[in-house]
């Protein structure tokens, strides 16, 4: 059976309440979409983080490598003979005048 609607203009009320409800459901829907590319950027961003922070992990594991094996070959050196130890004295302080002069050079052109 059809409704009879008792109270005049009864139609007009459903059908603006009808179009206010789908109004509100597309609206809904635009947040919905946006709020789900937005978890999928997220996602990727924290993929991409993931990935990063592990090379990361790896470089430090094979710089870790790197000055342990130059550390043991030191320790070599200085506990062999005298000549050695000499060699090693000149090599340190080459190193220092280097560093000194670097930050000479740097320092004169930041002026």
């Amino acid at each position: 059976q059809p409704s009879v609607c008792v109270f005049p203009g009864h139609g007009s009320v459903d059908d603006m309440l009808d179009a206010e409800n789908k109004r509100m459901a597309e609206n809904l829907a635009t947040k919905v979409s946006r709020l789900k590319s937005l978890a999928y950027e997220i996602d990727r961003e924290a993929d991409d983080q993931n990935e990063y922070l592990d090379n990361m992990d790896s470089n430090f594991l094979s710089a870790t490598g790197l000055l342990t094996g130059s550390v043991k070959r030191f320790s070599t050196m200085v506990r062999s003979g005298r000549d050695n130890r000499r060699i090693l004295c000149y090599v340190s302080v080459g190193l220092v005048l280097v560093f000194f002069l670097l930050y000479y050079l740097v320092s004169r052109i930041q002026r």
